[in-house]
């Protein structure tokens, strides 16, 4: 089985508070914590998130430290700041951002959001077992909302431990949360490509084409579609497929790859 390099596509959902934030006026945040606490906390993280969106880290620091004073035990406050300083990358921050992660859970051990956050963390440092077991309590959750992204980001890690039956299950099981899944859809096409499972997995990346577009696919799916053309006897498929990828991803690997082999004829696809 090749090497898997890809990273998780959801390394962080950051927020899912699904509102429209207020506007926080500074002059004001004394007056809000003392008389609404709750509503304090939850407008800052809110900020918070959207300073992580956008990149303003030290903003999304000051705000997070503004809610953690009214509240310490703020579930989403706690895991955003893990989020934050996980994104922001530094070793010394890095590693204080598991307290956060492991706070925001210990407070509810039911937040699905922050396990699949604190899953994500876990993957980032090679705690591949670890992330395994978060991601696993984060889709079993029924109500999160998530739930079929937390079985993505276990997908991705057992392929990461070359574990191909469970890389499959996860993926299945993302599938049965969310049939839109791409992520799932492609991924699962690889596995069924390489176990000679030509029906299926040309089915499956029939379906992912369907739902990102002929012309949005990545230099790894258009190199899946190009071999599962080849296997399926379809050279005109396969040629078109190649002309793409030459056009959108000519200093690829895959494309790379692809001129190596074209004139191989005793080369494995892989």
């Amino acid at each position: 089985m090749k090497k898997q390099t890809q990273k998780l596509t959801v390394l962080v959902t950051v927020c899912i508070l699904g509102v429209v934030l207020q506007a926080c006026q500074t002059s004001h945040s004394g007056s809000i914590s003392q008389k609404d606490p709750e509503k304090s906390v939850k407008v800052r993280t809110q900020l918070a998130a959207e300073y992580i969106r956008s990149g303003d880290f030290d903003a999304a620091k000051r705000a997070l430290d503004q809610a953690l004073e009214v509240d310490s035990r703020d579930t989403t406050a706690n895991m955003l700041m893990g989020v934050l300083l996980q994104h922001e990358g530094s070793q010394l921050n890095l590693e204080k951002a598991e307290t956060y992660f492991k706070r925001a859970i210990a407070v509810d051990s039911k937040n699905a959001q922050a396990r699949n956050n604190y899953g994500t963390y876990l993957y980032e440092l090679k705690r591949y077992n670890e992330a395994i077991n978060q991601f696993n309590i984060a889709g079993a959750t029924l109500g999160y909302d998530q739930r079929y992204k937390a079985y993505e980001n276990m997908g991705r890690v057992y392929l990461k431990l070359f574990d191909i039956a469970n890389a499959e299950k996860s993926f299945k099981q993302a599938l049965q949360v969310n049939r839109d899944s791409i992520v799932s859809m492609l991924e699962l096409s690889d596995i069924f490509y390489l176990q000679k499972k030509t029906s299926a997995s040309t089915q499956l990346y029939e379906q992912y084409v369907r739902a990102v577009g002929q012309n949005n696919q990545s230099a790894r799916a258009l190199w899946l579609g190009m071999r599962l053309a080849r296997a399926n006897g379809d050279q005109m498929g396969m040629q078109v497929l190649a002309n793409q990828l030459k056009a959108l991803y000519p200093d690829s690997q895959e494309y790379q790859r692809y001129m190596k082999l074209q004139y191989t004829t005793e080369a494995v696809w892989k």
